[in-house]
C-alpha cells in the first residue's frame, strides 16, 4: 500500500526539549523533513542531534535566541520549510509571529493571530465566552485602577475574590484575597508580577472559588467549521498554580456534565473562529462548572488524552493546518496519569541545577516517557524546570495509580534534585486515591499520608539537597555528581531496613 502524500514537505519546530522530540516523532512518521533550532547552550540537546537538519539561533538568553520571531524565521526561509510547529512555551501563543508565518508564506500550525489576541487576553476571553453561552465566574472583568472602585466590587461580589493578570498565564499575576485588609496591598503584587511577567499591569477581579478542581476540555478547530473535542483532563494537582499530576478521565463527572463542558468548549471555539488544537479550561465545583482560560496551543498534559482517545494530537494539528478536516473524536477507554517531572527541590519547588549523572527509566505495558533525559546533559537556569513528562495508561483508574506508584519509585535522576518524591506523595495520599480532590491537595498532603508511606521519598529528598550542596562546593576541577549519590544512599538504608 502506497503511504499518503504528507501535508508538509520540511518543518521546522521552533521549540527545544521533550516537546520538540514529540513534534519531531510524529513529523517522522507522516514522512515531513524536521528542521531544529537550539541555543548555543542547546548544542549537544537530543532535538538538536535527532533533527534531519539544525540551526543555531543564538545564545542560551532564550530572549536572544528562541523568542526572537526574527531569527526564528530566518532558520525556516534558510532551510526552505514550508511549515512552523511552536509547540508549547515561547512563541506559541504570540499573535504577531503567527501574521508573520503567514506573510513569510508559511503555515503556523495553530490558531490565527486574531483568535490567539482574543484568548490570550483573559478579558477578552471572558468576553467571548459570554457572547458564546459559557458560564463565567462572578466577576468584573474591567481592568480596575481606583482603589475604592475596586474595594466596592470586591464587597458586591463576596470574598474570596481572585486578583488576575489579564494577558497572564502560567500561574503568575495571581493573588487570592480573604478579607478587605488584604486587597489593597495583593493588588499591587498582582500588578506588579503581571507587568514584569507580561509587560501587561492590567488586573481584573473574580470570585474565588472554593475547592474547585481544575478540569480542561481537548479540542481540534478544523478550516471547514468543525470542531471535535477529546474530552476531559483533570489537572488539580497543582503547586503555585502549576500543575504537577494530570489525569483523564475526570472522576468528578458524570456523562451529562462532560458532554456539556464539551459542548461550551466547542461552541467558544466556533465563536471565536478557532482552528487547530485547543485547550478550554473550567473550573468544577459542586455540580457547576466555570470558563477559566483558553490556551490557543498544545497542552503539556496532551499525552493523557493520546492515550484514552488512541489519537495522535500532533498528527491531527498538522492534518488541520494542512487543510484537512479534523478527525472524529472515538469513545474514551481507560485511565491515563501523567506526572511532569520538574528539576526542583520537592520541599521548596526552587530550581534545581546541575548535571544529570546517572539516569534509570521505567518501562513496561501502559508506559510512556516523554523526555529529552541523557546521561552528562546539563540543566541550566536559562530555561523552564520541566525535564520530562511519565505517562501511564491502564483499564481503570487504580491500575493506573499502582503503575504511576511503580514507575516513579523506579525513576532514578542522579545529579538533580527532581519533583518525583512529591508525585509519590500525591499517590499514596488516602485523598487522591479516591478521587475526592481539589487544587489544595497539595497543602494538605502531608497530613493526609502515613509516615511510613513518605520514608523513602522524604529519605530521597534529604539527601539530594545534601549531595547537591556538596557538589556544588567542590572545586570546578573535581567535576559534579561523583562519589555517593542520593539514589545510592537510600539502597543502602533500604537494604538494611529488609526493603530493598
Amino acid at each position: 500500500m502506497t503511504p499518503p502524500s504528507p501535508p508538509f514537505r520540511r518543518l521546522l519546530i521552533a521549540n527545544r526539549g521533550e516537546i520538540a522530540l514529540r513534534v519531531m516523532a510524529t513529523a517522522r512518521e507522516m514522512g515531513i523533513e524536521t528542521v531544529a533550532v537550539f541555543s548555543e547552550v542547546d548544542r549537544n540537546a537530543l532535538h538538536a542531534r535527532r533533527a534531519d537538519r539544525a540551526i543555531c539561533v543564538g545564545p542560551a538568553s532564550p530572549s536572544e535566541s528562541y523568542l526572537v520571531p526574527e531569527k526564528i524565521l530566518e532558520a525556516a526561509r534558510a532551510t526552505e520549510c514550508d511549515a512552523l510547529h511552536p509547540g508549547y512555551g515561547f512563541l506559541s501563543e504570540n499573535a504577531d509571529f503567527s501574521d508573520a508565518c503567514a506573510a513569510a508564506g508559511i503555515t503556523f500550525v495553530g490558531p490565527s493571530a486574531s483568535a490567539i489576541k482574543t484568548m490570550g487576553d483573559k478579558v477578552e476571553a471572558r468576553r467571548a465566552a459570554l457572547a458564546a453561552g459559557v458560564p463565567l465566574v462572578p466577576g468584573d472583568d474591567r481592568s480596575i485602577d481606583d482603589p475604592a472602585e475596586l474595594a466596592a466590587k470586591a464587597e458586591e461580589i463576596g470574598y474570596p475574590v481572585m486578583l488576575k493578570a489579564a494577558a497572564g498565564g502560567g500561574g503568575k499575576g495571581i493573588r487570592i484575597v480573604n478579607e478587605e485588609g488584604e486587597l489593597a496591598s495583593a493588588y499591587q503584587l498582582a500588578r506588579n508580577e503581571a507587568e514584569a511577567s507580561f509587560g501587561d499591569g492590567r488586573v481584573y477581579l473574580e470570585k474565588f472559588v472554593t475547592r474547585p478542581r481544575h478540569v480542561e476540555i481537548q479540542i481540534m478547530a478544523d478550516k471547514h467549521g468543525k470542531v471535535v473535542h477529546y474530552g476531559e483532563r483533570e489537572c488539580s494537582v497543582q503547586r503555585r498554580h502549576q500543575k504537577l499530576v494530570e489525569e483523564s478521565p475526570c472522576v468528578a463527572l458524570t456523562p451529562e456534565l462532560r458532554a456539556q463542558m464539551g459542548d461550551a468548549a466547542c461552541a467558544l471555539a466556533s465563536a471565536v473562529g478557532y482552528v487547530g488544537a485547543g485547550t478550554v479550561e473550567f473550573l468544577y465545583s459542586e455540580g457547576e462548572f466555570y470558563f477559566l482560560e483558553m490556551n490557543t496551543r498544545l497542552q503539556v498534559e496532551h499525552p493523557i488524552t493520546e492515550m484514552c482517545y488512541g489519537v495522535d494530537l500532533v498528527r491531527e494539528q498538522l492534518r488541520v493546518a494542512a487543510g484537512h478536516p479534523a478527525s472524529h473524536a472515538s469513545e474514551p477507554q481507560g485511565h491515563a496519569i501523567e506526572i511532569r517531572v520538574n528539576a526542583e527541590d520537592p520541599d521548596t519547588f526552587f530550581p534545581s541545577l546541575g548535571t544529570i549523572t546517572r539516569l534509570a527509566v521505567p518501562g513496561g505495558p501502559g508506559v510512556r516517557l516523554d523526555a529529552s533525559l541523557f546521561v552528562g546533559q546539563e540543566i541550566t537556569p536559562y530555561y523552564d524546570s520541566m525535564l520530562g513528562k511519565l505517562i501511564v495508561y491502564a483499564a481503570d483508574r487504580e491500575r493506573a495509580i499502582e503503575r504511576a506508584r511503580r514507575c516513579v519509585r523506579e525513576f532514578r535522576i542522579v545529579g538533580v534534585s527532581t519533583s518525583l518524591p512529591v508525585a509519590l506523595r500525591v499517590f499514596e495520599s488516602e485523598e487522591f486515591r479516591e478521587g475526592d480532590y481539589d487544587t489544595g491537595i497539595l497543602e494538605r498532603i502531608d497530613r493526609s499520608v502515613p509516615e511510613s508511606t513518605l520514608e523513602v521519598a522524604g529519605l530521597a529528598a534529604a539527601v539530594a539537597k545534601f549531595h547537591r550542596s556538596e557538589t556544588f562546593s567542590a572545586p570546578a576541577s573535581e567535576g559534579r555528581g561523583h562519589g555517593v549519590t542520593p539514589w545510592v544512599l537510600v539502597d543502602r538504608v533500604a537494604r538494611l531496613g529488609g526493603r530493598r
